[in-house]
């Protein structure tokens, strides 16, 4: 299931949108000189990336599972999806027999909301199917980094520790390759096979999740496509009978159009970061991806001429009073609250709020019809679009943990790994039919003991291949995944695409002021001049150097493919 997305800022931040979809790519920094591969699995810092040969070796074979089959398959890198309804009777089973031998585990996981009483049904359920009895130590999602850092940097480090991508800064990537277990013993090639559910996890997400030049990281596989949506409101475009904008030239004159301040009506919010797909920018979901070769050169992402044409077409609509003015303002309010409600007819947000504003509105506005644009190319043609990271939340074990430990945490892996239509995935998500949800109609639908319990918990340690599944609304599943699919065929692979690459130390915080300069200059608080004087000075403070050691590493491991 893709969780439902949170937009609590007019104009999200990187951070907002990967710490609510929980799909994406891990901002990877930290480490010290240039190590081409990151052999050995030892402790300690080491920058650089494990690819090519040197991956093969570690990677675990991939077996494709088949005990369920998608009502959509997955084509261009996208989701699979699930349309029909449920059959509770039909249910497969994944896990033929429980694997874990009764270890008890302790696992700290970020938290969003209350986190439920050790005790609770749903935890209690999942420690008899899986055969491990697992206490969590949930914290604080918000403020996640935070208590990371100070766990990692002590001796008395959990069981397992989950780490999402958008938490990996400063010294965290060092802490991974010390403290934690190289699993590749237990996974590595066919010794995957003793685990189903994770021999079918992605090979790219497994790729993902070398640190150090091992396999460290049991991953949380995610679409390549950008998953940021631009949404519209569908039911009020069919009666106004606005035409879907096919240019970037389009989209400002029907915003103009649509736009009545007096009658509180805005054209959209915030459009940045559809702006930079519209125009071809390379991703900045990691750094490692806004890498890429032009002429042979590797060139970043913010030194592109598509880079100062997406701000510039963003300034323009702010220029025009398109844009909502609290978006202007920035902060104020809920960019999903005005998309709702009317004052905003077009916003954009993670592909998982496709789904959730339809489930919230079901029973606010039967009216109410939320639809995807389709990214176009600036000029009118087909958009150049870049992969985001196969996957971006990790769970790790300690390198203390005993092999009985070592190989119950996998037993639970691949219980929360099984494909969606089987038993364990209904448990894993769901929880226990009955006490945290029921089924009408072939549609499971949670009440509030399960929204409280069945949350931020066992998913995080393992999932399956990108799925997407709604039985209560079929027709946004279909739409979801079909929307993946044409953008999929626009999608390229950078350089860097599926490796873990972790830069140099010095260079940790060289571009962490752009994202508030953009800001500031789609809202006319500053000029692209001002950007084009960034640019060069990143490139003086370190960005040509940093230059020069990706290309180093490129010539060692090679382009992804």
């Amino acid at each position: 299931m893709t969780p439902n997305a949170s937009s609590a800022s007019s104009a999200p931040s990187r951070r907002s949108f990967l710490a609510s979809t929980a799909v994406a790519a891990a901002a990877v920094v930290g480490g010290m000189p240039l190590l081409a591969a990151c052999g050995g699995s030892g402790g300690g810092s080491k920058d650089g990336t494990t690819s090519g040969k040197d991956a093969k070796k570690i990677l675990p074979t991939f077996v494709a599972q088949n005990v369920v089959t998608p009502d959509i398959p997955s084509k261009n890198g996208s989701s699979i999806g699930f349309s029909s309804k449920l059959d509770m009777a039909a249910l497969k089973t994944s896990v033929a027999q429980k694997l874990g031998k009764g270890s008890s585990i302790k696992i700290m996981s970020p938290f969003w909301g209350t986190p439920p009483k050790g005790d609770n049904p749903y935890y209690t359920a999942m420690n008899a199917l899986t055969g491990v009895d697992v206490t969590w130590q949930n914290q604080d999602g918000n403020t996640y980094d935070e208590k990371l850092g100070a766990v990692l940097a002590s001796s008395d480090i959990p069981d397992v520790v989950v780490i999402p991508g958008w938490n990996m800064g400063g010294k965290i990537p060092s802490a991974i390759n010390s403290k934690f277990a190289d699993l590749g013993p237990y996974l590595s090639g066919d010794a995957v096979k003793e685990f189903p559910n994770l021999a079918a996890i992605p090979t790219e997400a497994w790729q993902r999740s070398i640190f150090g030049g091992a396999l460290r990281g049991l991953p949380m596989p995610a679409s390549y496509v950008v998953n940021i949506v631009p949404y519209y409101r569908q039911d009020i475009f069919e009666a106004k009978g606005y035409e879907l904008p096919t240019s970037a030239d389009e989209f400002l004159s029907l915003a103009k159009d649509i736009t009545n301040a007096k009658a509180k009506v805005w054209a959209c919010d915030d459009m940045k970061w559809t702006a930079f797909n519209v125009f071809g920018v390379l991703s900045g979901s990691e750094k490692s991806l806004g890498w890429n070769l032009v002429d042979g050169k590797l060139v970043y992402r913010v030194e592109t001429p598509e880079y100062l044409e997406a701000l510039e077409w963003t300034r323009k609509l702010y220029a025009a009073d398109v844009v909502h003015p609290d978006a202007k303002a920035q902060n104020q309010g809920d960019s999903g609250l005005r998309f709702t409600s009317g004052e905003v007819l077009m916003f954009n947000n993670d592909i998982s709020t496709w789904w959730g504003k339809t489930a919230e509105q079901a029973t606010q506005n039967k009216e109410f019809r939320i639809g995807g644009m389709d990214i176009f190319g600036h000029d009118g043609g087909d958009p150049t679009l870049f992969a985001v990271q196969p996957a971006g939340i990790f769970a790790f074990v300690s390198k203390k943990a005993s092999e009985k430990t070592i190989r119950d945490v996998l037993a639970v892996a691949n219980v929360t790994a099984s494909p969606y239509g089987t038993k364990e995935y209904m448990l894993t998500n769901y929880g226990v039919e009955g006490t945290h949800y029921t089924v009408k109609d072939g549609v499971p639908t949670k009440n509030d003991k399960g929204n409280q319990e069945v949350t931020n918990a066992f998913v995080m340690v393992a999932s399956p291949a990108s799925t997407i599944a709604h039985p209560d609304f079929p027709d946004i599943a279909k739409a979801q995944v079909e929307w993946q699919q044409r953008m999929g065929a626009f999608t390229k692979k950078t350089p860097f695409f599926g490796m873990q690459v972790v830069e140099p130390t010095r260079w940790t915080n060289l571009s962490n002021d752009f994202e508030q300069l953009e800001d500031d200059i789609v809202r006319g608080r500053k000029k692209i001049s001002d950007m084009q004087q960034a640019v060069s000075d990143w490139k003086s403070q370190g960005g040509d150097q940093l230059r020069d050691w990706y290309q180093k590493l490129l010539d060692a491991n090679g382009a992804a493919k």
